[in-house]
């Protein structure tokens, strides 16, 4: 076995990272504070090919392999996790299904400009009543002369509020099973609805969003066939949970790093207090923990370049990284005391940004399950 990363691997790796120290972390409170899409860092991002990372030259990306990516979205994530939740979104989520299954006026005309960050991509999934249960959705799709009449309500939409474009699943058909529709925001019937407020993230807006009457051409019919969409997401989520507990990786790093410069710099009873063996096994679990799940999701992303097995993986490495992270974001808190409270301090952030991780791709306990399941089959 060679853990070694390779010299395109490192090479990466390194440039994120710079972009990281340089333009993402001195901003990123302020980015925060905004509560506003970070766009021109999006855009600059896109220039630096990272949207395209996991999409072939021949539509404008550089074809690396999750690996790569990986590696980048965790500085990313270091960084700012609303903006690596949004070039997450725009890289993954929000254009897949469109490169997958468009036709070639979608692609070049919504996907490629995507990937240069001109236009911004969602993915409409969850609803009211609808979340881990697929089987929940409400969302109608019914056929009429040239196209689909989309009726649903749809919330938890990530960058909803700037999206040029959405990939919606909704049940159409005799049978009523999942299908994928590209609707884009012009079109008569889709109204983006209020912005939820959340305790986290706040520069990666999220939104309701509903479909009246929303007439949807049949070109714009993503799925190859109705009924296909659980299908087609399914094959999507591994990665999903791969990227995710990357992210949790980046944010888990930050705080480590803010715990120990903290603790060398501050002073009790005449000498810092990484001196005290209280501290310095928090760090020193930290450290382990992260350490740990850095390996679980390397590992993982591996299985899935490597066209091996991946999808109890894919969950294992999302469980124990995000909640490795939430950990570990807690006890940065801890080491910094009262300052961890502090909204003038990043760990406050780091500790409120984490919990976004623990949601997106399936929940602690939803993965579990399926964990289980893998174990027990």
């Amino acid at each position: 076995m060679n853990f070694e990363l390779s010299p395109e691997q490192r090479a990466i790796r390194d440039t994120f990272a710079r972009f990281c120290d340089e333009r993402i972390a001195p901003q990123a409170a302020a980015l925060d504070e905004a509560h506003a899409y970070p766009m021109a860092l999006v855009k600059e991002l896109a220039g630096l090919g990272f949207v395209g990372m996991r999409y072939p030259e021949n539509v404008g990306g550089t074809g690396v392999g999750l690996m790569e990516f990986v590696l980048a979205l965790t500085e990313i994530a270091r960084g700012s996790m609303s903006l690596a939740g949004a070039v997450a979104m725009q890289s993954l989520m929000g254009t897949k299904f469109v490169h997958m299954l468009g036709n070639a006026d979608i692609v070049d005309r919504l996907f490629k400009p995507a990937l240069a960050g001109a236009k911004i991509g969602a993915i409409c999934m969850t609803e009211p009543n609808a979340g881990s249960d697929l089987g929940g959705i409400a969302t109608t799709a019914k056929k009429v002369d040239g196209g689909y009449r989309l009726n649903g309500q749809k919330t938890w939409v990530t960058s909803a509020p700037v999206a040029d474009f959405f990939t919606v699943f909704a049940r159409a058909g005799d049978e009523r099973k999942l299908t994928i529709f590209l609707v884009e925001r012009s079109f008569a019937g889709v109204i983006v609805g209020r912005e939820i407020h959340k305790m986290g993230v706040w520069a990666l807006p999220t939104s309701e969003v509903a479909f009246a009457d929303c007439f949807v051409p049949d070109g714009h019919r993503l799925s190859k066939h109705e009924g296909d969409g659980e299908e087609h997401l399914r094959k999507t989520l591994a990665e999903i949970r791969i990227i995710t507990g990357a992210m949790a990786l980046g944010v888990a790093r930050a705080a480590l790093d803010e715990a120990v410069r903290y603790a060398a710099q501050r002073q009790q009873f005449g000498k810092p207090i990484d001196r005290y063996q209280a501290i310095q096994f928090k760090l020193a679990e930290m450290a382990t923990g992260l350490e740990a799940a850095t390996h679980l999701v390397h590992y993982a992303a591996w299985l899935r370049d490597t066209e091996r097995p991946h999808h109890a993986e894919a969950a294992m490495c999302k469980l124990f990284a995000t909640e490795t992270a939430a950990s570990i974001c807690d006890q940065a808190a801890r080491v910094l005391a009262s300052y961890g409270y502090a909204m003038e301090y990043p760990v406050q952030r780091y500790l409120r940004d984490v919990r976004f991780t623990l949601i997106g791709g399936g929940t602690s306990e939803i993965l579990k399950l399926i964990i289980a399941k893998e174990v027990t089959a």
